[in-house]
């Protein structure tokens, strides 16, 4: 699944692209490393980040991009937003997909995935009500809830896909990192609900933590470990900015992970 951002609020600056002809030439060149899915951010969601735009401007970014894609791509576009109405406005320009950080923070969200018979990745994040207290349990309990509450707005169960948020549990009462760490380990527990894992450790701060790189662009060789980890683990989608290079981490993982007993 390969990262396109069009926020300039983006943790990872290597991530952004500006105007119409290099969204789409970053896009087609992850196509041909071969991502499956591309996935448009027009709004950081970085917890640590103050990223915060308006409603209006994320939905004119976010359109102006998938629309530039959809036409042109031979895969899905997913489009990266918790906003009900950001999302309507994007499936309406020709989004198949709608990535939510947030488990139905807003839950008018699935159904407007459900009025387009869009497919659905839920996210787990802190949130009002949500109890934290051990990683693994924490993001299963949300995961159950986002997912029960998809069911019941009618997303069909074969349209979702349930992520853990890793880098989003950054007031847990647990070291940041440390929650990244065990749910990443704990990544075939989640199994049990039911559906496939999309995980997305790209850069991220806690590869950042543990090998010292604070710079978000020297830790492409920790975010390829990382993506080994969670498709030894069981993910069956892996979120990248850095496309070509993480297939071949996929690819020498799923061999591994099929040879196992």
């Amino acid at each position: 699944m390969g990262v396109i951002n069009v926020s300039p609020e983006s943790f990872h600056a290597g991530s952004v692209y500006h105007g119409e002809e290099a969204v789409l030439r970053a896009a087609l060149g992850m196509v041909e490393a071969g991502a499956a899915l591309i996935d448009v951010g027009a709004r950081s969601s970085a917890p640590y980040l103050e990223t915060g735009i308006s409603e209006a401007e994320e939905t004119e970014r976010l359109v102006r991009a998938v629309g530039a894609l959809v036409a042109k791509l031979p895969v899905p576009v997913s489009a990266d937003t918790s906003r009900p109405r950001v999302a309507r406005a994007a499936l309406e320009a020709g989004a198949r997909v709608v990535n939510d950080v947030s488990a139905l923070a807003e839950p008018a969200l699935a159904r407007v995935v459900t009025e387009h018979d869009a497919a659905l990745i839920l996210m787990a994040a802190p949130g009002p009500g949500r109890v934290l207290d051990a990683p693994v349990a924490s993001v299963t309990r949300i995961l159950t809830t986002a997912l029960a509450a998809a069911r019941a707005a009618g997303v069909p169960e074969e349209r979702i896909v349930l992520d853990p948020g890793i880098g989003f549990f950054r007031d847990a009462g647990v070291v940041w990192h440390a929650w990244d760490v065990a749910v990443l380990a704990g990544l075939p527990a989640l199994a049990a609900l039911g559906r496939p894992l999309c995980v997305g450790v790209s850069r991220k701060s806690f590869v950042g933590a543990i090998t010292g790189r604070d710079d978000p662009a020297a830790r492409l060789p920790g975010s390829l470990a990382a993506t080994a980890a969670a498709v030894l683990g069981g993910a069956a989608l892996i979120r990248a900015h850095d496309v070509a290079e993480t297939v071949d981490a996929v690819r020498v993982a799923e061999r591994v992970r099929r040879a196992a007993p």
